[in-house]
């Protein structure tokens, strides 16, 4: 069994849970789109590719009715986390934070070399995050990312202080982007980055993945 530990994303969600209420405005109409963004559409019909993906993976998988049963919220899970994308995208880009396809590999490599391998990899990957192994490079992506926009900030997501600076980045970031969310999947919660009643199961389960020489850009 592979030892798992705490990521930034992890220790972050535990302090972003713990913050005020705050929900973004969902009342708006958008007919056809799952969210809006920043001004830009997340189609409905998107996200439920990303959740047929997902969904196509498990049942090839041995273990595909435990994965099924276990993924109900799939299309919100999939919502939340292109919300989420954004939401990143942007306080990076407010830090003058930047993530490279060469970290991202590394990031990906380091996943592997942890998992024992490419299937071991991909198999954690769909269970854990319920990510499908075209989707893996998005997730390792964020996993680059988030540390870096810390760092950026001079902030330390291994204590509360940095957290705290961590989460106001965002918190900021998802103001700045006035998000409008389909009533069918919830509304947005700024400060908790969080949608609806919808808290991701892998988020207190992330496996930490770190690249023997991480690379800056």
């Amino acid at each position: 069994m592979h030892r798992r530990r705490r990521t930034a994303l992890t220790v972050l969600a535990a302090t972003l849970v713990a913050a005020p209420l705050l929900s973004a405005c969902g009342n708006q109409a958008h007919p056809g789109a799952a969210a809006v963004v920043g001004g830009e559409r997340i189609e409905v019909s998107a996200v439920q590719e990303r959740a047929a993906e997902v969904r196509a993976a498990q049942e090839s998988s041995p273990q595909a009715a435990q994965l099924v049963n276990k993924s109900g919220q799939l299309n919100r899970a999939k919502l939340h986390g292109l919300i989420f994308g954004r939401i990143l995208d942007r306080a990076a880009e407010d830090a003058g934070v930047t993530v490279s396809r060469k970290e991202i590999q590394e990031m990906r490599q380091a996943g592997l070399a942890q998992q024992g391998g490419e299937e071991q990899f991909e198999a954690m990957m769909l269970q854990q995050r319920w990510v499908a192994p075209d989707q893996i490079d998005a997730d390792m992506r964020q996993e680059v990312q988030l540390p870096k926009l810390a760092r950026a900030l001079g902030a330390d997501l291994g204590t509360p202080a940095g957290q705290e600076v961590v989460g106001e980045a965002l918190t900021k970031a998802s103001k700045a982007l006035d998000i409008d969310v389909n009533p069918r999947f919830g509304t947005w919660d700024d400060q908790k980055m969080q949608l609806g009643n919808y808290s991701a199961p892998w988020i207190t389960q992330r496996t930490k993945f770190t690249p023997e020489q991480p690379t800056e850009a």
